[in-house]
């Protein structure tokens, strides 16, 4: 699943209640990724969000306890930055991922079996926004909220990260 995940096709999920795929026009992008490894300790979670037709900007990381698999990292990853979203007021956006299976699976949550405890929490977060839409796109067009995301999991400890400025590491980063 997570190999088919990272394709650069978008799912062919047909006529869906409350998704879009297409982002039309200006509006507001949260971009998100989660870091899995199976010789890691921690969970890498990161967003990116930018506001349609403004340079603002803010973004996330966070380094937590393992999630079961690079599927359950995403969902969680998109869970957290709903949340964040929601206590940032911000309803009106389109929510941006690489994932493929992470599309398919919000689109279809009943489907999901194994996932229950995660689309019930999805659900909940998803009732803030009207419409509700996610996008696939191709990798290379989520590499901030992927550097966020790799910085974060290769911290030290648990950490969380939300500011409209990169966080020190990732500038460290960028310029070796």
């Amino acid at each position: 699943m997570w190999a088919e995940s990272q394709t650069k096709d978008p799912p062919n999920t047909g006529s869906l209640q409350n998704v879009d795929h297409l982002i039309i026009g200006d509006k507001s992008r949260c971009y998100i990724d989660g870091a899995w490894r199976a010789q890691d300790l921690c969970t890498g979670q990161g967003w990116f969000y930018e506001a349609g037709g403004s340079t603002d900007t803010m973004m996330g990381a966070m380094s937590i306890r393992k999630s079961l698999s690079p599927l359950h990292a995403e969902c969680e990853a998109l869970i957290w930055a709903m949340e964040c979203m929601k206590i940032l007021r911000i309803s009106e956006v389109v929510f941006a991922t690489e994932c493929s299976q992470l599309v398919k699976m919000v689109s279809t949550p009943t489907e999901w079996p194994s996932f229950t405890t995660h689309m019930e929490e999805f659900l909940r977060c998803k009732e803030f926004f009207h419409p509700f839409t996610i996008q696939h796109i191709p990798r290379a067009q989520n590499t901030l909220a992927d550097k966020l995301v790799r910085g974060a999991r290769n911290q030290p400890a648990a950490m969380v990260y939300v500011d409209s400025i990169p966080p020190r590491w990732l500038l460290d980063h960028e310029s070796t």
